[in-house]
């Protein structure tokens, strides 16, 4: 007999169906006993009358919260003073003929019949397979889905193409520390986890493709912070022949309709959004991520807003040199190499922010895509000649191809998930998320490998070093 989802039950009034979920609760009444039968699409109410088996109905005794069991029965309605209006199943039941249960479990380390913020996160992310059967969870999880397909099917209907890029990558200095893998084959050479795809899409401006998205797997060691993951998802756009304004336009209308499509509820605050500078935006609200909404305890309000307008280059005083504000591929607004070597603290950038109540949840640029410019800003930033050619030599050289003036922006998908749920950290809206200090307490990673493992790679010595 084909296997019914609880949801579907409805169509099945008066009839015998199977279904299979875990037992959420058991409940005896004399004669009756009922269990609530829960799959990944809802609760049904079933019930085991006392004119079963006795084989069957020592079975149901048996049965505790949280086992699999499969059950087969007829679907019937429910009197009228027993419906449950919280269900969607709530006018049916299921009367059960019989039962088989597929596994058995112990007592859950803790409840997930509730919200579940109460409980130590480190416990919760030890077994985060069972924190995920909490309804709450559930509902992120599916949710996130649909804005993803949302955001796949607006791109594509605009002519964008998804292309895959690598994950096994070369390590450049782009800003965070990259995840270093040793390559077996390549004895003493590393591949760098990707801190982001963005020699990767400018590449493929090179290559023609024009409009390029991904929602894209990114990797960055960086020092613990709470809210941030070593791996995180963003959405990854790259435009040829945009310019500025039509970049932060089209971002713009993928944020409105998405809200409008998968969270109707919400209100956006302001249409079209504001557009405000990186001087102004710290000089007024002491933030380059300003809060702008009228009510910061009402969660359906969006808040958006551009910031433009962002200094070139931010100079350390710990470094003594001159970093990116953002990344050094971001162009200028002079094309006046003479003036960038020679005054870089007054350079502005074609950069841009988008922020969200108070948190960015996108930043982007136009790129630079004259070499000689390129290698300019590496210079100012402190790279010797010799060596932007050998971090940076497949880039200029693609760049003596024929390369279209190209920009793009990059979304945070785990943040936008987070203040579109209502949730208090992006760890929420992540199926596996990390601890602070980027653990995964429920596979207890990172952990040691087999001493041949580090023979093989020729780093004898990586054990030792942790032991001390």
């Amino acid at each position: 007999m084909k296997r019914v989802f609880v949801a579907d039950a409805l169509k099945y009034e008066n009839n015998i169906i199977r279904v299979c979920g875990w037992v959420r609760s058991c409940r005896s009444h004399g004669k009756l006993t009922f269990f609530d039968l829960q799959d990944k699409s809802g609760i049904l109410q079933v019930v085991f009358l006392d004119r079963l088996s006795q084989e069957t109905l020592k079975i149901v005794k048996k049965v505790r919260p949280e086992w699999v069991v499969e059950i087969i029965g007829t679907i019937n309605k429910r009197p009228a003073k027993t419906k449950n209006p919280n269900l969607n199943t709530g006018a049916i039941e299921m009367v059960a003929q019989e039962i088989k249960v597929l596994s058995e479990a112990k007592t859950l380390p803790f409840l997930i019949d509730n919200k579940g913020y109460e409980i130590s996160e480190e416990l919760r992310l030890k077994y985060r397979y069972l924190d995920l059967r909490r309804e709450r969870l559930r509902k992120n999880l599916k949710m996130r889905q649909e804005v993803f397909h949302f955001l796949r099917t607006y791109l594509k209907n605009n002519g964008f193409i998804e292309v895959e890029t690598p994950i096994l990558t070369k390590s450049t200095p782009e800003g965070a520390r990259d995840f270093l893998v040793p390559s077996r084959l390549q004895k003493g050479s590393f591949y760098a986890l990707p801190q982001s795809p963005q020699q990767y899409k400018q590449l493929l401006m090179v290559a023609g493709v024009e409009k390029y998205f991904q929602i894209a797997r990114c990797f960055r060691d960086e020092d613990p912070r709470s809210d941030r993951q070593a791996e995180f998802t963003q959405l990854d756009i790259e435009t040829s022949f945009m310019d500025e304004r039509e970049i932060l336009e089209l971002i713009e209308d993928l944020m409105i309709k998405t809200a409008k499509e998968v969270f109707p509820e919400k209100k956006i605050k302001e249409i079209p959004f504001p557009r405000m500078s990186y001087k102004k935006s710290v000089k007024d609200y002491k933030s380059d991520k300003p809060d702008l909404r009228n009510n910061k305890n009402n969660p359906n309000e969006l808040a958006f807003a551009f910031i433009v307008d962002f200094p070139m280059f931010e100079y350390s005083k710990d470094e003594k040199k001159w970093n990116a504000m953002h990344h050094p591929f971001t162009r200028p607004k002079t094309e006046k190499i003479e003036v960038i070597k020679k005054n870089p603290g007054e350079i502005y950038a074609h950069q841009y922010d988008l922020v969200l109540n108070g948190y960015e949840i996108g930043g982007g640029s136009l790129r630079i895509y004259k070499p000689d410019m390129l290698e300019a800003v590496f210079e100012v930033l402190g790279h010797k000649k010799e060596n932007i050619k050998k971090q940076f030599g497949h880039l200029l050289e693609a760049f003596s191809y024929g390369v279209p003036p190209h920009g793009g922006i990059a979304l945070g998908l785990d943040r936008l998930m987070a203040i579109f749920m209502g949730e208090p950290n992006i760890r929420e809206v992540i199926a596996f998320p990390k601890t602070g200090d980027s653990r995964d307490l429920m596979m207890d990673s990172p952990s040691g490998v087999e001493k041949n493992q580090l023979e093989e790679l020729e780093l004898k010595n990586a054990q030792k070093r942790k032991k001390k």
